[in-house]
């Protein structure tokens, strides 16, 4: 997996850890494709669309195999506090908070070694994303849901 599709899988993955795929959540992808560079040659919609068909499919297996992705990638340190930014905004997306995306976060962040330090010097009012949590290295898990496609015309 090249970083540019972890990117498109950390925003989709913090997408779906609450069980929900907001509105705001497919402006913000679709004003990173418009505006940034981070998904070049990759054809975004249908990526997408592929991973809902995964997650419908699989459940929590789907985030928990990206969380071993992550585990298992070789990130600089600027390739794992850009994927932090991105996991955080996706987050902030909709506007609304949920304690499983915090915790979806916080396992991300456990399989990262940047420092608490690093990150909070680029992301200072987001030191409560990196509070301890007892169960960072237990399986996530993802009430019965189904997703539709995303369209991002």
């Amino acid at each position: 997996m090249n970083k540019s599709e972890l990117y498109l899988k950390t925003v989709f993955c913090c997408m779906a850890c609450d069980g929900n795929i907001a509105d705001e959540e497919v402006e913000m992808i679709r004003n990173l494709v418009s505006g940034t560079n981070l998904f070049t040659g990759i054809d975004v919609e249908s990526t997408l669309n592929d991973y809902i068909l995964e997650i419908n499919k699989e459940g929590a297996s789907f985030l928990n195999n990206y969380l071993n992705e992550v585990s298992n990638e070789k990130l600089s340190e600027d390739e794992q506090l850009k994927l932090i930014g991105i996991a955080i905004k996706t987050i902030e997306a909709d506007n609304r908070i949920e304690y499983s995306e915090i915790k979806f976060f916080k396992k991300i962040r456990f399989r990262l070694s940047v420092s608490d330090d690093r990150i909070i010097e680029l992301y200072p009012d987001k030191d409560d994303f990196l509070l301890p949590d007892n169960k960072v290295t237990d399986a996530f898990e993802l009430s019965e849901v189904k997703f539709v496609n995303i369209s991002l015309k």
